[in-house]
């Protein structure tokens, strides 16, 4: 957590952040010219902010995107906030909000980058063997993961197929990509979603997930993508709140074998 701390000590570095709160996923060339910064000293500064995992990177097409990444806020919030008076930690408190809240103004995607001692292999397994899932998530996959087969989700005695519902990219111990699920009122009663929502949910474009997987010695790096969203969407906001929860689950799981208690539904935190 060091490295966290040295990196929001530096009124440059705070602003970039406070740049990818305001309009995340912007590119180089857009945070020199958004900050009035000379690109070599942007460059530095992304480079404290990446090694301390509080900026997570995306290529697309020739350029990298930066993204806010929530993880190391989360972790500052498990091991203090619940132990000492909140408002010793009101900066720490309102600088997680917006990490996990910030809503992009040309880029939707959500993006999270999480570190797990680990195998990549394991980490493949704790993604899709329903054995794992069922432990930390409360769903069970369906499917064979090949490319451009189907996914049925098994959730607490509810099941969602759709021919829409497919695996996009499997490439094992590497990157897995998949749609997300149909919002079906069967879905939705076994998730405790009520019928507004839901209306509003199944009327939006279907997004999709994408799990990048990157060995690094002891740890494995995995960043989530979740993506195809539409600007004020409901289920961004949903799944916003839920993934940090989720992964923190998988972390704990591969890594001690235990699991966070009472995995909320899928629809709710996923």
């Amino acid at each position: 957590m060091d490295e966290v701390f040295k990196a929001l000590a530096d009124a440059g570095r705070r602003r970039l952040l406070d740049s990818l709160n305001a309009r995340n996923g912007q590119s180089l060339r857009e945070l020199c010219s958004e900050l009035d910064m000379a690109r070599q000293s942007v460059s530095k500064h992304l480079a404290l902010l990446e090694a301390a995992n509080l900026v997570t990177t995306v290529r697309q097409g020739r350029e990298k995107l930066h993204y806010l990444n929530a993880e190391p806020i989360n972790a500052i919030a498990e091991r203090w906030i619940s132990r000492y008076d909140r408002e010793r930690v009101h900066a720490l408190t309102d600088l997680k909000r917006a990490l996990e809240d910030s809503t992009a103004m040309d880029s939707t995607a959500f993006v999270y980058t999480t570190y797990i001692k680990t195998t990549p292999e394991k980490l493949w397994q704790g993604l899709t063997d329903p054995a794992f899932t069922q432990r930390y998530w409360g769903l069970r996959f369906a499917t064979d993961w090949k490319t451009g087969s189907t996914m049925t989700w098994e959730e607490r005695g509810a099941k969602t197929a759709d021919p829409e519902q497919v695996v996009l990219e499997s490439d094992p111990y590497r990157r897995l990509s998949y749609t997300w699920h149909t919002f079906t009122p069967e879905w939705a009663e076994a998730a405790g979603v009520g019928e507004e929502t839901l209306a509003e949910i199944a009327a939006e474009p279907r997004s999709k997930v994408t799990f990048a997987i990157e060995p690094l010695g002891e740890m494995v790096k995995l960043t989530v993508i979740h993506d195809g969203f539409e600007p004020g969407s409901t289920v961004r906001e949903m799944i916003q709140h839920g993934w940090p929860a989720l992964l923190s689950g998988l972390k704990t799981l591969l890594e001690t074998g235990e699991t966070l208690p009472d995995p909320e539904p899928a629809g709710q935190n996923s």
